[in-house]
């Protein structure tokens, strides 16, 4: 019997997929737990229907972070600070503040997107990665002024 998953299945299958099981398997486990349905022709279309929509936005996400790491490429953050007399500041430059600042210019970038392996301490340029999207990592500048 085929049957779409509802639910992780150990050994069956993952959420969304098409498999075919054993009648027992089925009727005894899997549609009384309510962890799949029949696979007719209606489910069978609603479930492609709904692959294809899932890559449509899956491809516009991407192309969206693609272009947003293209402008990101042009943009440096600037940030003006106190500093001590060897250069190294006053507090420290965390993602947070590099997101805010981003948001400032309109980017919609989160703190957790930022790769910083510490804050920033001394007064200089930095090169900071950001992860918009699964495999799509843009280059910002950053630099740290002292006042």
């Amino acid at each position: 019997m085929k049957v779409i998953l509802l639910a992780d299945v150990k050994g069956t299958g993952k959420k969304g997929d098409l498999v075919e099981v054993s009648d027992g398997y089925a009727q005894n486990f899997l549609l009384k737990q309510k962890k799949a349905k029949v696979a007719d022709n209606s489910a069978i279309n609603q479930k492609q229907m709904a692959d294809k929509a899932k890559e449509y936005h899956y491809e516009q996400d991407l192309q969206k972070a693609k272009d947003t790491a293209q402008k990101l490429k042009s943009v440096e953050v600037r940030f003006a600070v106190k500093a001590g007399d060897n250069g190294k500041i006053f507090g420290s430059i965390t993602s947070a503040e590099i997101a805010d600042e981003l948001k400032k210019l309109g980017y919609e970038v989160s703190k957790k997107q930022i790769v910083l392996d510490s804050p920033i301490k001394f007064a200089g340029k930095y090169v900071v990665d950001i992860r918009l999207f699964q495999g799509v990592v843009a280059k910002l500048n950053v630099k740290v002024d002292v006042l």
